[in-house]
């Protein structure tokens, strides 16, 4: 009786051991550096809930290497010094996995020196500067499915064309980003024989853009590409039509899908004639997985109408960078940036939400996408990106 009272006690001390080693083994963390609250919010909390449902499914699928995932989301308002003190934060955590970077271009920009130091590893879902990627680190921790500059200038520029524009305008913001675009730009004209006759910049916050219009109007082009986020974009688009070029084309980088376009807009979208660049759209992706997010993202955070979720790309492109990360951090089999790195050069093919990744990367390319994955959407009088009717 003793001994059986023995190797009860002995079960039940061990079972109530094993358990408390499982509930003590420390997670592992992605953090996420974005716009969360300010002119890019959209598109901030839309990247926040893609990593959010992908890390929802692969906790529930077992974790990663047995090991839960957590979220630390930090808000650098599109600041780059603000983005440099978060990422000098995460990088002091043992068991921080990868950080998800945000909307704006100069605050990624800023921190890649860090980025490269800490040998964090670092995945983006929006932010399109070219030299991000392209940068001149070897080795090279950012990976990116999103749009790049280069890439988006081609399309860009093709739009016009096939709007039979001969003379273009560039409207640009006054940061890297809008220089990035400025290179690109330039060459893709080149290339398909558009005249650029004429740049302008606008400045963060800028609330006036009336001379730089006027002067546009006298120049009577064909087309507008306009590279701006959501207020400088608004700015612009008003104070065409307040001058009366409404009708005049406007081709708009992704910059003002990120942020509350449609509020700060003094007419109906309907009103203008204006194209937005996109990646992904819950209309034209309708493959299963693609519908298996949406239903995930209408359970999480509301019944909204596929047009209407805000900001479809930034959580598309990080809801496929976390599944990615998880399936290059298995191929890896430890907790290593050095060889999950590797790993992510060397994925097998995947289908995402975007598309069929095939693979996603490689040692000497970092983007996921290129320009054949780019299309034009218009935008309704509610402000949701849609589809045009002969797409």
């Amino acid at each position: 009786m003793a001994f059986r009272t023995l190797l009860w006690f002995s079960l039940f001390i061990g079972l109530a051991f094993s358990a408390h080693a499982k509930d003590t083994v420390a997670p592992l963390y992605i953090g996420i550096d974005a716009d969360l609250s300010a002119v890019a919010a959209e598109g901030g909390v839309a990247i926040q809930r893609g990593v959010q449902i992908a890390v929802d499914e692969i906790n529930q699928a077992g974790g990663l290497l047995g090991r839960e995932l957590k979220i630390i989301a930090k808000d650098h308002r599109g600041n780059p010094a603000r983005g440099v003190a978060n990422l000098k934060q995460l990088a002091k955590n043992n068991d921080l996995l990868a950080v998800v970077g945000g909307v704006h271009t100069p605050v990624v920009v800023t921190e890649l020196d860090i980025i490269h130091q800490q040998n964090m590893l670092f995945l983006i879902p929006w932010a399109a500067g070219t030299a991000l990627v392209d940068n001149q680190f070897s080795p090279n921790n950012v990976f990116r499915v999103s749009v790049s500059d280069t890439e988006a200038a081609s399309v860009l520029i093709g739009h016009a064309r096939s709007l039979q524009a001969k003379r273009v305008a560039l409207v640009l913001e006054r940061t890297e980003w809008g220089r990035s675009n400025y290179r690109s730009i330039r060459l893709a004209a080149n290339a398909q024989d558009i005249d650029i006759a004429s740049v302008h910049w606008i400045n963060w916050q800028q609330k006036s853009f009336s001379e730089d219009v006027a002067s546009i109007k006298a120049l009577n082009i064909d087309a507008v590409i306009l590279v701006t986020n959501a207020p400088e974009g608004a700015v612009v688009a008003n104070e065409f039509h307040k001058q009366g070029l409404s009708k005049l084309p406007i081709i708009s980088h992704w910059g003002i899908a990120s942020g509350n376009f449609i509020n700060l807009l003094e007419v109906s979208p309907s009103t203008l004639n204006l194209t937005v660049l996109q990646t992904f759209h819950f209309e034209k992706q309708t493959h299963p997985r693609a519908q298996h997010l949406l239903a995930q993202y209408r359970q999480k955070y509301g019944p909204f109408a596929a047009n209407a979720i805000p900001a479809k790309v930034g959580l598309a492109h990080a809801y496929d960078l976390v599944h990615l990360l998880a399936i290059a951090t298995r191929i890896a089999n430890e907790f290593d940036v050095t060889k999950i790195k590797a790993a992510m050069e060397n994925l097998p093919p995947y289908q995402g939400v975007v598309k069929t990744y095939s693979p996603a990367f490689s040692k000497d390319a970092h983007d996921a996408l290129t320009a054949l994955d780019y299309f034009m959407v218009s935008m309704d009088d509610n402000g949701h990106l849609v589809l045009p009717d002969n797409p």
